[in-house]
């Protein structure tokens, strides 16, 4: 971290802006407002680029992907054996991932922009400026972005034994050999299937359904893929008390329908239950800061109650929290640095901001679901084509899933969901249809290369038109044009 001099430290620093929090959002408007010559403080109490925990994940699937594909590599007539997985190897990978990504993230980079960064916890202490250590910073204007921490459930129990969290997972060197991982939301789930194929005994536990908040039809479909890869499922199920016994861990779970308990064992215990604020440690009372247990409560122009403090990412609550789009780190900052910057009006747009579970095959989606849809527009359609229909998928033996829109009787998108390979890049050009309010046939009118996953949108936007080749009027106006036209 840089250097401030003693003479310096008796004279408040004046800032343009000050952001809170070296994460992912906090460094993306710190570096770009930087490199617009703006006077830019920076404030992290603990390593610069956040806890990184999704890159470390995508890392992980990665590696568990590898270990899959060599099992499945006769289908493609291709001799290959059980992977044999040196974990140590596994975990170098992960951190040569983080490494590689590390000096985006450095407060060298930072500095040299002509960025200052400080080193330590951050309070404010009245609704202008806020102290870190031995420094008062007075900012025209503050950027809130703390992030999260994983959330610890109230089971009984849980304190006395060791247990990993979301982030504490990417340090083992050795590989689980039962692994029991409480939650079953996207994280979880994506976590769960990677050590599964990487050789661990993975069982899941769920007090609701997996991944609740997307489709079912589409969640049916990575349910089946986890139980035909070996995860044993235990959905709408409630843990009354976990112990620990030598060298492993008991959980003890309500039986169905009141019946007798169960107990399951294993060598490990992940705790995936999603994640909490991080911002006790603020002192946002002093500053007219309003919060709650969802985090900084902010409006839709990600303003809190402070006028000159914005909130954004995982630490930001009120108009911008919502439980189904997690991910919104990077969006907001954009959104901040266009008002902060060039006085740009913003406003968040949940609604079409995508959402991803990174298993395989892949969830992505945007928008109102089929459920959502037909509480809130009532008269909707519904088109869908599988993946089994696309000859890219064919090729690759990638065939489970399907592209399903939803749209009103006029064929405007309201919805988007696809589950099947690569989810998470075709649902792009969806996003960008919802949000420019555009129909089907303007979908429907894009060609796409041969062969390709993309044509399978393509093919589910055409068949909104499907319903007219049954028309008897039609009918017989093509059968006229064929033989005069």
């Amino acid at each position: 971290m840089s250097d401030i001099t003693p003479a310096a430290k008796a004279v408040p620093l004046t800032p343009d802006i000050c952001v809170i929090g070296a994460g992912a959002a906090g460094l993306s408007v710190a570096t770009a407002a930087a490199a617009f010559g703006v006077a830019v403080v920076l404030v992290e109490r603990g390593t610069m680029g956040g806890d990184r925990h999704g890159l470390a994940s995508a890392a992980l699937i990665a590696a568990g992907a590898r270990a899959h594909a060599v099992r499945e590599a006769k289908r493609f007539g291709i001799s290959a054996g059980e992977p044999e997985v040196n974990y140590a190897q596994v975990h170098d990978h992960i951190h040569r991932v983080l490494t590689a990504n590390a000096p985006d993230h450095s407060a060298e980079r930072l500095t040299a922009l002509g960025a200052t960064v400080i080193k330590g916890e951050a309070h404010f202490i009245d609704r202008n400026s806020v102290s870190v250590g031995a420094y008062r910073i007075k900012a025209r204007r503050f950027v809130i972005a703390t992030g999260s921490r994983p959330a610890t459930p109230a089971i009984p129990g849980l304190d006395s034994v060791t247990y990993l969290s979301e982030d504490g997972l990417f340090a083992l060197t050795r590989l689980p050999e039962r692994l029991i991982v409480l939650g079953g939301g996207a994280s979880a789930v994506a976590a769960a299937q990677a050590m599964r194929r990487l050789g661990s005994a993975v069982t899941v536990i769920e007090p609701e359904l997996l991944v609740a908040q997307e489709d079912a039809e589409a969640v049916a479909i990575i349910r089946r893929k986890l139980l035909r890869e070996g995860i044993v499922l235990y959905e709408r199920t409630q843990v009354l008390s976990i112990k620990g016994q030598r060298s492993s861990i008991r959980v003890v779970l309500a039986g169905p329908e009141r019946g007798p308990q169960q107990t399951i064992e294993g060598t490990h215990l992940l705790v995936a239950t999603g994640r909490t604020p991080e911002i006790a440690a603020l002192d946002l009372e002093m500053a007219g800061i309003i919060s709650d247990a969802g985090g900084v409560v902010v409006d839709k122009h990600l303003r809190t109650a402070n006028r000159r403090v914005f909130a954004i990412g995982d630490c930001a609550g009120g108009a911008a929290r919502d439980p189904d789009f997690p991910d919104a780190a990077n969006n907001h900052a954009g959104l901040v640095l266009r008002n902060a910057l060039f006085r740009t009006p913003i406003r968040i747009d949940i609604a079409t901001a995508p959402r991803a579970v990174y298993c395989r095959p892949e969830l992505a989606s945007v928008g109102l679901s089929e459920a959502a849809a037909r509480k809130k527009a009532g008269d909707i359609r519904i088109l869908r084509w599988p993946f089994a229909g696309n000859d890219q998928a064919q090729a690759g033996w990638e065939t489970e899933g399907f592209v399903k829109l939803v749209t009103d009787k006029k064929g405007r998108l309201l919805g988007a969901t696809i589950v099947g390979d690569q989810a998470s890049e075709l649902i792009v050009p969806w996003c960008l249809a919802l949000k420019k309010g555009m129909t089907v046939q303007d979908m429907a009118d894009l060609v796409a290369p041969y062969p390709s996953l993309s044509q399978t949108s393509g093919r589910a936007a055409v068949s909104f038109h499907a319903p007219l080749a049954a028309k008897p009027g039609i009918r017989r106006l093509i059968g006229f044009l064929r033989r005069f036209g």
